[in-house]
Formats: structure tokens, C-alpha cells, sequence
């Protein structure tokens, strides 16, 4: 059928309405689904590019969000729908990890918060949504102050609490893994550590690979944070010292137990040779915390611990990125470097030469301009 148009600014209209009405068309049977089924299938998109573990967070996370939202179908969701779900989430949202019925951390709220805009951003490319009705949905900047000041109140230890923990570790079966800890090494780097990345005669370790568990028993090994993260790092003598008793106590142990024994060839390992996880190192840092009277902190933690020693002692800035693992010295400072009060103190003393006037001759002739702001 051939249709005959005024002017061509009608032709165009109309074309535009057909294309427009074969959109609607097609679309027609995605446009029932729901919030949780749309959710399934991005995951289902994203998982082609992300590794196990960061799939398995992104599920967890949306976990939070389905079961307020995902009944409701995709088309029909709102702003207010979002907004409602956040302020829940705060207040109440928590279902695991804690008590229930207690509000979600804001850092918890905003992943999930960061993947559901995420997902809508698909659906608006694919088609099915118009706008993203969650992008101007955010945290209240008074929850995540909140959350700032209640992490803020759990310092890392102090370098006269790390090494009263050096000395509680004296003889422990595990005083090794604490070691590497305390050298700023992560948990996950530890239990993924074989024995084959440690050279003894050269002092030196290879980080190359991590083990970390998903929920309570999906293991997942895997290479490194980043490039970044795969590097060698010399040891200092008492680690040397202590890797080589571990070493010999776990052959000794491989020898008493005989055709039980696991010999998986990790470092971190149980008197059986069974690997152990990071939550299990965690576990046993907190006995030797508690059994030492020291306070407890996460063994994650042990790393701005070390990263602030070093800084403090002019560990030059490539240097100090490269022994965190990190391409950016940026990154180190910005979340690593946490001076307390005693590591303040020479700065304290510098000052008061300037009040005092016993700085030296030359330091006089800077104007004391530079020392505002």
C-alpha cells in the first residue's frame, strides 16, 4: 500500500510512528518482566566478564535489593521505589552478618545501590526502561559520615601494639603467616602462598597467587589483585627465621600423620597439610589477641600498620607502592598511611623550633608564611 503524504515533514512522521510501533512490537514480551528476572539476566551478562569472586559479590549484593524490589515489574519501577528501599535498607535492611533487623552500613547500601544503577543502565541500552529511574537515588551524606566516624573509632595498632603482638606470636605454630601479615602482605596472598614461591637461601617471596573463600565453602584461587600485586618482595631475617622452623615442623607433622597427610604444598596449612582459609588465619590472630590482652583488630589491618611504619621512616614513595602491591603510591596513602598521634610527635618537635627560636640559622630566613595552612 503506497500512501501520499502533504509535505515531507508528514512523511517523516509517519515513518517515525511505523518504526516506532514495530519497536513497541518487539519489545512487547520483555516489557512484562520483573525487577528480579532483568537482574538475572545482567548477571547472567556480566558474569562472561568478571572473575567468580566478583560475580559471586555482585549476586550478594543485588541479593539486598530483590526482596523489596524484585516482584516488581521492570517498567513500573520507580524513583520512589528506589529512594523507599535505601531508607529501609538503613534502617533496617540487615538479614545477615549481624543482628537482624538492624540497618545496613552505608557502604553496604551503596554497592548495592551502585550495582542496581548498573543494571538499569543496561536495560535503558536494551531498550526496556527509558530512564534510569535509580541514578539520583544516593546515601545521605549524614549516613555515610556516620559510617566514617564508627570506622574511624578502630584504629590500626599502633607499632608498640604490633610488636607486643610479635612478642604473643613467639612460639606459635602459626608465628610465620602472622609474620607475613605484619609485613603488610593480605590475607588472601598468605593462604594462596606455596611453599615453591619462597626461596629461603635468597630471603626472598613471590606473591603470585590468592585463595579466598565465597560464602562458607566455594573456594576460589586465583592470580593476584592486580599486575600490581604480583611482585617479590625480600624478608627480613626473623621471617627467614620463622618460615624455616614452620617448615621443619610441618615435614615433622607430614611424617606423624602418615597417609592422612594432605600435601597440598601451601604454606598456610593445619597439622594435617588441609589449606586453610582466611577466616580461619583471622580466627586464630583474635586468640592470640585475646590471650595477649591486645585489641582486637582485623589481621587485614596488620597491613596500614605496616605501610605507616614505613612511610614514617622515608620508605621512598615507588618503593612503598611497590611492596604494597600497588601501581599508584596514591592508593598506599590514601588508604594505608594512618599516623597516630606518637608518629605525629616529631612534627610536634619540629614546631617548636619555630616557637622557641632554637631552629637553625638558615630555617630563619623562611618566611613563616609557609607554615599556615
Amino acid at each position: 500500500m503506497t500512501r501520499t503524504f502533504g509535505t515531507l515533514r508528514e512523511a517523516k512522521a509517519e515513518y517515525a510512528s511505523i518504526v516506532h510501533r514495530r519497536y513497541e512490537a518487539a519489545r512487547a514480551p520483555l516489557s512484562q518482566i520483573t525487577v528480579d528476572e532483568w537482574l538475572d539476566q545482567w548477571l547472567s551478562m556480566k558474569a562472561e566478564d568478571l572473575e567468580e569472586s566478583t560475580a559471586y559479590s555482585y549476586t550478594m549484593t543485588l541479593a539486598r535489593v530483590r526482596g523489596r524490589l524484585g516482584h516488581i515489574r521492570l517498567q513500573d519501577l520507580t524513583e520512589d521505589h528506589v529512594d523507599a528501599w535505601m531508607r529501609w535498607a538503613l534502617q533496617e535492611g540487615r538479614g545477615r552478618g549481624g543482628r537482624p533487623g538492624t540497618g545496613l552500613g552505608a557502604t553496604s547500601v551503596q554497592m548495592s545501590l551502585a550495582r542496581l544503577k548498573e543494571a538499569l543502565d543496561r536495560a535503558v541500552t536494551q531498550g526496556l526502561l527509558q530512564v534510569n529511574v535509580a541514578r539520583e537515588v544516593t546515601v545521605p551524606r549524614r549516613a555515610r559520615k556516620a559510617e566514617r566516624r564508627a570506622r574511624e573509632a578502630v584504629p590500626p595498632w599502633s607499632v608498640a601494639e604490633v610488636r607486643a603482638f610479635v612478642r604473643a606470636i613467639a612460639g606459635d605454630r602459626l608465628q610465620a603467616p602472622f609474620l607475613l601479615a605484619l609485613m603488610g602482605l593480605r590475607p588472601a596472598e598468605i593462604c594462596g602462598m606455596r611453599w615453591t614461591d619462597i626461596d629461603l637461601d635468597e630471603a626472598t617471596v613471590s606473591i603470585t597467587n590468592t585463595r579466598t573463600v565465597m560464602g562458607n565453602d566455594i573456594v576460589v584461587e586465583k592470580t593476584t589483585k592486580s599486575p600490581a600485586g604480583e611482585r617479590q618482595l625480600p624478608l627480613p631475617a626473623p621471617v627467614v627465621a620463622a618460615l624455616t622452623e614452620f617448615r621443619a615442623a610441618q615435614a615433622a607433622e607430614k611424617t606423624a600423620a602418615g597417609q592422612v597427610y594432605e600435601d597440598s604444598g601451601y604454606v598456610l596449612v593445619d597439622a594435617r597439610g588441609r589449606a586453610l582459609n582466611g577466616r580461619q588465619l583471622r580466627e586464630r590472630a583474635y586468640k592470640v589477641m585475646d590471650r595477649s590482652g591486645l585489641r582486637r583488630v582485623r589481621l587485614y589491618d596488620a597491613r596500614a600498620s605496616c605501610l605507616t611504619y614505613l612511610a614514617n621512616h622515608e620508605v621512598p614513595d615507588h618503593l612503598l607502592a611497590r611492596w604494597a602491591g600497588h601501581a599508584d603510591v596514591r592508593t598506599t596513602k590514601r588508604w594505608y598511611v594512618k599516623p597516630d598521634v606518637e608518629d605525629l610527635r616529631p612534627t610536634a618537635d619540629t614546631w617548636g623550633g619555630l616557637a622557641s627560636g632554637s631552629a637553625p640559622v638558615h630555617e630563619e630566613n623562611v618566611r613563616c608564611g609557609s607554615v599556615n595552612g
